[in-house]
């Protein structure tokens, strides 16, 4: 397994303890920074040595909790520069809603750790506050959200991104109901892959990614509209968040809640669904 598969295969892993490392790093240095600060205006610091820590990995839990968040936006509502004003305007009021939440779970976080050690935590004037916190965290969320746009060209770029062969090079042709192939731009090359090689679809925002030998390519599509294009390949969607190639059914396993487990050939586990129960098994059968 290539560096880029072991990659797609644990992305959210890979995200995840990025963004854990980057906010432990960051706010460890402001709050160091602070008791330094401190320091050099006397010997004496004004606070307990460990309150800067909580001041700082407060903010960051927030932030972290609230990421998701940024990215849903991104791809339920990506902005749009024919539509600029409209899209400034809802942007504007996610920062709003952004720091709003911010605020209030770091401020949580920091009064359960004051009560947890007998003291009270006073976040101060609650308008002026407000606003000295909304400037801070507008700019953050401005540049969270250019951090997570580039990171997805990035990786666009290096994964691959799939397109029906039919579309060619007109992005206004409606694409034909009968997928045979699929044309991948990846690093400034392109090739072709069948679609029957495609082994399980997923879901993923305005992207179905599709999971091959390992890898993964995401194509611009909804599950709905490419489960029913490439259903005559042998497709059958089980569950809202993906589908699957029947070809590369090895087994199917009932829950006792009703669903049952699929397992693909590769060794991936997927869950059917009870709404799809019926479909999956009348196309199994054909």
């Amino acid at each position: 397994m290539s560096r880029l598969e072991h990659f797609q295969k644990y992305k959210l892993r890979y995200e995840a303890a990025v963004l854990f490392i980057y906010f432990f790093i960051n706010n460890s240095l402001h709050a160091t920074s602070v008791i330094m600060e401190a320091k050099r205006k006397g010997s004496e610091l004004p606070f307990a040595l460990w309150e800067p820590f909580v001041w700082e990995y407060s903010s960051a839990i927030s932030i972290l909790l609230l990421f998701p968040l940024m990215v849903v936006l991104l791809r339920r509502l990506p902005f749009s520069w024919q539509s600029i004003k409209r899209s400034i305007f809802l942007y504007f009021l996610a920062s709003i809603i952004f720091s709003l939440l911010h605020v209030g779970i770091m401020v949580a976080i920091r009064k359960l750790s004051y009560f947890l050690v007998q003291r009270n935590y006073d976040f101060g004037d609650l308008w002026y506050e407000l606003f000295y916190e909304y400037r801070k965290d507008l700019w953050a969320f401005i540049f969270f959200i250019g951090i997570i746009k580039a990171y997805e060209f990035i990786l666009n770029r290096l994964a691959g991104e799939a397109n029906p062969i039919e579309q060619g090079e007109d992005n206004n042709q409606s694409v034909a109901n009968d997928i045979d192939r699929l044309l991948v731009k990846k690093l400034g090359k392109e090739f072709i892959i069948k679609i029957t090689d495609v082994e399980w679809l997923e879901s993923s925002g305005n992207y179905v990614n599709l999971h091959i030998a390992g890898r993964i390519y995401p194509t611009r599509a909804t599950l709905t509209q490419l489960s029913e294009q490439i259903s005559t390949k042998g497709f059958c969607r089980i569950h809202r968040s993906h589908a699957i190639n029947l070809n590369c059914v090895e087994s199917i396993t009932p829950l006792s809640s009703g669903d049952s487990e699929v397992k693909l050939n590769n060794g991936k586990v997927l869950n059917l669904s009870r709404r799809y129960k019926d479909s999956f098994k009348s196309q199994l059968v054909q």
